[in-house]
């Protein structure tokens, strides 16, 4: 989850306003359970868990982990569970952990650090299990799911509480939720049935924290935010000995654009390829969001990419002409004009007749229920906040933006567009109450400090990107297209699922669609992804019969892509075995 900002023009202006303030200074001169981990009993080879700090300077943080043990009911089947909830501590790409390389001026300075919260759930072992080599039966072999937020700035309390954890937090559909006290309920679709969980918090949020000199500018950032959690992975992969386990990323929102980085710096940089990337509710390139366009003239595609969201909402809410039945039908009618006539009349506006712009707002008038007046008003592009603020304006209501299937009073009726997002108000407080409460009472984690779920880092946030093959960080919108294009060329046994929301208007389930059709890749590996979208919004769990076929679709995807990856180890077993049948014959 995240909310709108005022300052979403920063990621358009920021890296520019940077490259020139570089190029002015440039020319200026200047009580815990203890208990033993699983990699304690693994022989896999495992590293530090944090490495040494250099010189002299002292460690900002220290690893912690509590220890707790918890039931889950699954499809009618219960499934025992340890769950760690802890920090690891993690440094910027700069760090060198070989004290004697450490700058000798630069020895007591504080240098930045972060440490990452996390809460992993694994599946417990029956006690008297048979023992294989050492380790913990069937540990080392089991799928292991990263899963985070995003953002910028979101903890992972989102996926955590309403999603995939062995607890839910129950509230309303698409209406207000009443204040505490909140249920939290078993999880029957937990996904502990398919794979071990960990919830990661990004730094500064949550229970995660970052310190030391220019701390700000080490890890809020498109590439600095990935290495961190690069970092927290292979440290959590060698300290509970699961360097052999089948690998997934899971990634909501900017969770998405977090997973195209990570994954290609965990495949080429660190050597580690993964499983699989599952993503929910993508935005890949900023120039495609549907917030604040206007800002970027000349750019037509968030407009496009929008319109068959703004569709499917003024068909929730019965606001279209002649009330079209069939949603699917619908939405493929204004997929084809978005791309179509709509494209076209957008590319073209200084040539475009009165008589040809008319019948252009007529067809938009047809798929919005906006006014005609309104849309040639608005010289035929409607950005997200407009729209959230004019359909319903009519009852001085504001749509939702994150699931549009909410709505809730205007602040100000008179307003351009929307100043708040429904949905957010409707659950938030649910989602933040019950974690803040579970987390203290069952994972024992936390009781004298502050969890953050989200925080503001729009001033902050370094959105220059340094693609695969550009020789430094791009002062462009971030775009990490060719990024997942990368991972996917340089692994191509690597799978991607795309999930996605009719009703999500801060990440367009069309922009993802889109997207991933323009990846700079053969398109033989347009194979290797695969799309599943719900009647639901941005927060897909957030619908109940959403979040029921999620699990479905998701435990379906790791079980297909964890036996042997399609091409992996059971493929190479039987081209070994085959291999060695042709040479015994030849």
């Amino acid at each position: 989850m995240h909310t709108r900002t005022i300052h979403s023009v920063l990621k358009r202006t920021l890296p520019l306003l940077a490259l020139t303030l570089a190029l002015v200074a440039r020319s200026e001169g200047a009580e815990p359970i203890e208990a033993k981990p699983p990699a304690a009993q693994n022989k896999l080879p495992s590293a530090p868990p944090s490495p040494p700090h250099s010189g002299t300077e002292e460690a900002h943080f220290s690893p912690e982990q509590q220890l707790t043990h918890g039931s889950v009911r699954i499809g009618g089947h219960g499934i025992d569970y340890d769950a760690y909830a802890g920090t690891l501590v993690v440094h910027p790409k700069s760090y060198d952990d070989v004290p004697q390389n450490a700058p000798q001026d630069e020895d007591k300075k504080p240098q930045p650090e972060a440490s990452m919260f996390y809460v992993a759930y694994f599946r417990s072992i029956a006690r008297g299990a048979a023992r294989d080599g050492g380790g913990v039966a069937g540990d080392s072999a089991r799928p292991i799911t990263f899963l985070y937020n995003g953002g910028p700035g979101s903890s992972s309390v989102w996926l955590h509480m309403g999603a995939f954890g062995p607890r839910r937090v129950v509230t309303l559909d698409h209406g207000q939720t009443p204040a505490a006290p909140y249920s939290l309920i078993n999880n029957d679709d937990c996904l502990l049935d398919v794979t071990d969980l960990v919830f990661v918090d990004a730094p500064g949020t949550g229970f995660s924290r970052i310190a030391g000199k220019d701390r700000e500018k080490a890890f809020y950032g498109v590439d600095q935010d990935a290495h961190a959690f690069a970092d927290f992975i292979t440290q959590f992969l060698s300290k509970y000995g699961r360097w052999n386990s089948p690998k997934y990323l899971f990634g909501e929102s900017y969770g998405t654009t977090r997973s195209a980085v990570l994954v290609n710096e965990l495949e080429q940089e660190r050597l580690v390829n993964v499983n699989g990337v599952i993503l929910l509710s993508q935005i890949l390139n900023f120039d495609a969001s549907p917030d604040g366009p206007e800002l970027n003239p000349g750019i037509e595609l968030p407009y496009e990419l929008a319109l068959p969201t703004y569709a499917a909402t003024a068909w929730y809410h019965h606001l279209l002409p002649g009330s079209p039945p069939d949603l699917q039908a619908l939405l493929t009618q204004v997929e084809g004009f978005a791309m179509g006539d709509y494209a076209r009349a957008l590319e073209q506006p200084a040539l475009l007749g009165a008589q040809q712009q008319e019948q252009i707002a007529q067809r938009l008038h047809d798929y919005t229920g906006l006014s005609l007046e309104y849309l040639k008003k608005a010289n035929l592009r409607i950005d997200g906040g407009e729209f959230e603020h004019t359909l319903q304006g009519g009852t001085d209501s504001t749509t939702g933006r994150l699931d549009t299937r909410f709505s809730g009073p205007s602040m100000n009726p008179l307003d351009k567009e929307a100043s708040y997002d429904p949905q957010t108000a409707a659950i938030a407080s649910a989602y933040v109450s019950t974690f803040n409460d579970y987390v203290r009472t069952q994972l024992k984690f936390g009781a004298d400090k502050i969890y953050k779920p989200e925080i503001d880092v729009d001033k902050t946030w370094d959105y220059q990107h340094q693609p695969p093959g550009a020789p430094m960080p791009l002062p462009i919108s971030t775009n990490v297209m060719p990024d997942l294009a990368a991972a996917l060329k340089y692994d191509p046994d690597l799978h991607i699922m795309l999930n996605g929301g009719y009703f999500d208007l801060a990440t367009p389930f069309y922009e993802g669609i889109y997207e991933m059709h323009h990846l700079p890749m053969p398109e033989r590996l347009q194979a290797n992804i695969e799309y599943h979208y719900y009647r639901s919004g941005h927060m897909v769990y957030a619908h109940e019969p959403a979040l029921v076929q999620l699990h479905a679709n998701v435990a379906d995807f790791i079980r297909r892509t964890s036996s042997g990856r399609a091409t992996g180890t059971g493929a190479v077993a039987s081209q070994i075995a085959q291999q060695g049948a042709d040479e015994a014959g030849g």
